[in-house]
């Protein structure tokens, strides 16, 4: 068995929140210190928290910063291991029988049940690559239990088992992420193989910063006001809260319709403009409805 490369990509805690931020995540102390013991230690890192606060742009962001392919297997209800890590080319595999006539067997299953015919998923890929790769296994939570059984021999051994080939180690191990938005309990042989990671909607400071690097003509002003309405939605009692990706896309709207420094009068977000565009942020009708009735827009 050939020991699985484990060169860091990361130097220290610095050098993650650095690189980072060159392609545009802005991460806290405790995203920047995981990211690096995770890549450090070799370990598979999971990530929960609500929808939409940058869980699977974390990935996507340590991949630009590594100068890593990112490979992503989203979980669904009834995902199997066909569709996690392989599986054979039956269609190939009988044209090969067909063309074999007489051959003996033995000689001919050999063949079938090679390389040539197997259809690599997302985790066997992952595993077999020699350059850089970061593996995102997105909404843990979204698939069955079955399937975190099919992810222990990944996550404890970086290796796969075939039964008609044999194992196929990792000779460069992946930087992999598990997101979950706790929709239901992992259990405990998956998180005893993880090291973990809460992340929560950011606080306003952070999330002013967010959108002032992806919105960078919006005015200050204009920026302050709609975290400050973006917080009071969260802490309404609706269905979905917005997330970050909203508070920017609600962020490029004020500007597409207003040329910015009109979005607030008298110091507050126009309230015309907010009852327009809470379609921007809400995405369910009674949370709109709530939202008129709490912030009083008539």
């Amino acid at each position: 068995m050939i020991a699985a490369d484990v060169t860091p990509a990361f130097i220290d805690t610095a050098d993650v929140n650095a690189r980072l931020k060159e392609t545009g995540y802005l991460a806290d102390a405790a995203t920047s210190t995981t990211t690096f013991l995770a890549d450090r230690l070799g370990k598979p890192l999971l990530v929960e928290g609500p929808a939409g606060v940058g869980k699977t742009e974390l990935a996507r962001a340590i991949a630009q910063a590594t100068g890593a392919e990112l490979i992503r297997l989203q979980c669904y209800e009834g995902i199997d291991e066909a569709r996690a890590l392989y599986e054979w080319n039956h269609a190939k595999q009988i044209l090969a029988i067909q063309a074999a006539g007489s051959r003996d067997w033995d000689a001919t299953k050999n063949d079938i049940f090679s390389e040539e015919f197997l259809l690599a998923r997302p985790l066997l890929t992952a595993i077999s690559r020699t350059e850089p790769t970061v593996l995102l296994i997105d909404e843990i939570d979204k698939a069955d239990v079955d399937i975190e059984g099919l992810l222990l021999e990944v996550l404890s051994d970086f290796a796969i088992t075939i039964p008609e080939m044999g194992t196929v180690t990792a000779q460069r191990r992946p930087i992999v992420l598990l997101t979950s938005n706790a929709n239901r309990e992992l259990s405990e042989a998956l998180k005893r193989r993880c090291l973990y990671l809460y992340i929560d909607f950011p606080d306003a400071a952070l999330e002013r910063q967010i959108l002032a690097s992806r919105v960078p003509d919006l005015p200050e002003k204009v920026a302050t006001e709609i975290v400050r309405v973006i917080g009071v939605l969260r802490g309404l009692d609706i269905k979905k809260k917005p997330s970050v990706a909203e508070t920017i896309d609600w962020g490029n709207t004020l500007l597409a319709m207003t040329s910015g420094e009109d979005a607030v009068k008298g110091g507050r977000l126009d309230e015309s403009l907010i009852a327009k565009t809470l379609g921007v942020v809400l995405k369910h009708r009674p949370d709109v409805t709530t939202a008129i009735r709490e912030l009083k827009l008539g």
